[in-house]
């Protein structure tokens, strides 16, 4: 693994590059973008994620977005699907810039929030040319309601987010919330999830638990993935549970993907939704047997 730093309109992007164990100079090789959950960074489940399925024979980059970990960007801790799409799309030009990766064999995948932003920038760009998703947080107007506090839990955020964006642009300050909180029912996840809350596990120095921007509120509330299916041309491997986040939404993106070249894969468990998400992240069986799947798709699909 090396690290390396790439452009994304105007900012600094700080990735880590892992190459396959039998790396050969002068050989080029299938690359795959990889993507974690909303507010996460590279040293994190995409960083997991990307080291695993480099032993598998794939280069792989994971990637601090911009406005996080060690990537440029401003305002820091905001959440953009518009602009973590750009991002992933820049990330696929970034790939296919080196002279080791096979520039029309790059595939993308996507954990939690990462796979809704890998499936829209996958519509949007043909050069990714299959996808993967692991436990895909999926969501629409009616979904947030049911994490936000209905209605008028979700309306009272948005305008929140109005008033912090009109705040920033008068006065350059920046408001925060929590990123994660057993006791704080503001922060952006507020439960006992404990990947967020054990340094073991994610609560690791590189990431931030207590600021998540709330402007980020708007964009990311009133982002709405679901009628893209319909546009989505490659290859596509969705891996879930009932026991995920929203699985019912992973189900209605697949059914309305409009080819055949597609496949579901449901993991089986007694943990109710969304806790089984959490063990996606970093957790056996989970990772190996996702990982697993993953890199026989890619070898296929790539």
């Amino acid at each position: 693994m090396k690290k390396v730093n790439f452009q994304s309109d105007g900012n600094k992007l700080v990735g880590h590059l892992f190459y396959p164990s039998n790396f050969v100079e002068g050989s080029k090789y299938p690359a795959i973008v990889v993507s974690g959950s909303w507010t996460t960074v590279k040293e994190q489940m995409a960083g997991l994620y990307a080291g695993k399925l480099a032993e598998n024979g794939f280069i792989t980059l994971a990637f601090d977005f911009r406005n996080y970990g060690e990537s440029e960007g401003s305002p820091r801790f905001f959440e953009s699907p518009k602009l973590k799409i750009a991002d992933i799309r820049n990330a696929v030009s970034y790939l296919q810039s080196l002279p080791e990766v096979d520039s029309e064999r790059i595939g993308a995948i996507g954990v939690c929030a990462g796979s809704m932003y890998t499936l829209v920038a996958a519509t949007e760009d043909k050069r990714i040319k299959s996808v993967v998703t692991i436990a895909s947080w999926l969501h629409n107007s009616e979904a947030v309601k049911l994490f936000y506090g209905g209605e008028e839990g979700v309306q009272s955020k948005i305008i929140a987010a109005k008033e912090s964006k009109k705040k920033f642009q008068q006065t350059g300050e920046i408001d925060y919330v929590p990123t994660i909180s057993v006791e704080d029912p503001d922060a952006a996840m507020y439960g006992p999830y404990e990947y967020y809350l054990k340094p073991e596990r994610g609560a690791i120095p590189e990431w931030s638990s207590n600021k998540f921007a709330v402007m980020s509120w708007e964009d990311w509330l009133t982002f709405d993935p679901m009628p893209l299916a319909k546009l989505l041309n490659a290859p596509t491997l969705m891996i879930h549970s009932e026991g995920a986040v929203l699985p019912d939404f992973t189900k209605n993106f697949f059914n309305d993907i409009p080819h055949n070249d597609k496949k579901l894969h449901w993991f089986s468990t007694e943990l109710p939704s969304p806790y089984h998400q959490f063990s996606f992240y970093d957790q056996e069986p989970e990772v190996s047997e996702s990982i697993k799947l993953a890199s026989e798709w890619f070898a296929t699909k790539l």
